[in-house]
């Protein structure tokens, strides 16, 4: 992330975290209050209504992205109220646009903090980083989408799932395991600058090391979306694959030049860098036969109980809308927060800090709809093992199941040396 700011801009962030500032103090004396349940409570929380907060970007970039998790969230939210709520209260879901600009997010942040529980959604991992310290200090449990390890270590911060360097490690196994790559070879990775792409190159040169491989980066901006001088410049380096940690728009320049150009290699992404509207594009053949994704999260047409539920549930409460990854990004993560929630009331404490409490005591939760989760250490990803699944335009939400979960060689190892260090 570009942390070069005018003059202006800074001072008026500085505002805003005055505000901020003076919003967490009226917190915490709202804090421990109790209902007329016995049930303690605190901002976000009266006897009939808990308010959750959701960052999102409905016009930026991730748009596409945003609108499946929002609308996940919020139909969550209906079966919930449906049956009665949670702790005797419904919920009820307070959403802003962000647009994906750092700025606006901590005015929005700044609107929206003093008011909820917790956010079971703030897309993009620079929004992230802006907030991260003021999340904590207000002890409001949060659920990123997102998954740079940078975000490790905060007690009311929590990645799902794997990172996304434990997801290049995987995607680098998976390359030598399963597409022919070999001790001697040179794979490309193309990535973001940023803390995105920082992170999976962490993880990409590890597995490369573990494997006798050798990486050859192509750093791009956010705003490079044609990729034919990486693609040219990877090809001269004699490169036997691909992996990139971008954008979908990148992911589908890369993949549309290598094709056109001859330059048939596997090329492997992480969840963010795919979108099944690229299948709508002249891309797609060559993004069926050339692309894999590592993802946290399965395959929207996995055939898992759950997710077919919620598959269903969602085509008759949203008719015609496309069910992606993102609907099953947002919707497991609001029913995980629920589940804290509800841990939250048996304690008796529906506070910010009970529900932190509530959520970082539970180390082995398993809601049917991907990986268990472990809760207990915020210094660690949730779950340790990735998916593999790829595009495929005939099924829903257009991706196909190709490997179930599965944690990458030497992960644990990696992640104890990370956690020294």
């Amino acid at each position: 992330m570009n942390r070069t700011r005018s003059a202006t801009a800074l001072a008026a962030i500085a505002t805003l975290a005055l505000l901020g500032t003076a919003c967490s103090t009226k917190a915490a004396e709202e804090e421990g209050k109790a209902g007329s349940d016995g049930v303690k409570t605190g901002p976000g929380v009266t006897d009939d209504t808990i308010t959750l907060g959701a960052l999102t970007d409905l016009t930026g970039p991730y748009a596409t992205l945003g609108e499946s998790i929002v609308n996940a969230q919020q139909m969550w939210a209906d079966q919930i109220n449906d049956d009665g709520g949670i702790c005797g209260r419904q919920i009820r879901i307070e959403v802003e646009d962000h647009g994906y600009d750092v700025q606006k997010s901590v005015a929005a942040y700044a609107n929206l903090s003093p008011d909820v529980l917790a956010m079971p959604q703030v897309i993009g991992s620079p929004v992230v980083d802006a907030l991260i310290d003021d999340i904590e200090r207000d002890q409001i449990l949060t659920f990123p989408q997102a998954w740079s390890a940078s975000l490790l270590g905060r007690d009311a911060v929590q990645v799902l799932g794997t990172t996304y360097d434990l997801d290049m490690m995987r995607a680098v196994d998976f390359l030598v395991s399963a597409r022919g790559i070999k001790e001697g070879d040179a794979i490309g990775h193309v990535y973001f600058e940023g803390e995105y792409g920082a992170n999976a190159v962490q993880g990409s040169k590890h597995a490369a090391g573990q494997h006798g491989l050798t990486v050859v980066e192509q750093k791009i901006k956010a705003t490079d979306t044609d990729l034919t001088a990486q693609v040219t410049a990877l090809r001269s380096e004699g490169v036997k694959a691909v992996l990139i940690s971008a954008g979908p728009a990148q992911t589908a320049s890369l993949v549309g030049v290598a094709a056109a150009s001859g330059f048939q290699v596997p090329v492997v992404t992480s969840a963010p860098g795919f979108a099944p509207q690229l299948l709508d594009t002249p891309a797609a053949p060559a993004l069926e036969s050339m692309l894999h994704i590592v993802t946290a999260i399965p395959s929207v047409s996995v055939d898992l109980p759950a997710v077919k539920k919620m598959v269903a549930d969602y085509e008759k409460a949203y008719p015609g809308a496309l069910v992606d990854s993102g609907v099953l990004s947002g919707y497991n993560a609001s029913v995980l927060l629920g589940e804290s929630l509800k841990a939250a009331c048996d304690a008796k404490d529906l506070t910010r800090a009970g529900l932190v409490e509530a959520h970082r005591s539970r180390d082995q939760v398993d809601v049917g709809l991907g990986a268990p989760q472990n809760f207990s250490d915020a210094s660690m990803p949730s779950a340790t093992g990735s998916y593999v699944i790829k595009p495929a335009k005939g099924e829903t939400g257009g991706t196909e199941p190709v490997e179930d979960a599965a944690e990458p060689q030497g992960a644990a190892a990696y992640l104890e040396a990370k956690d020294a260090g």
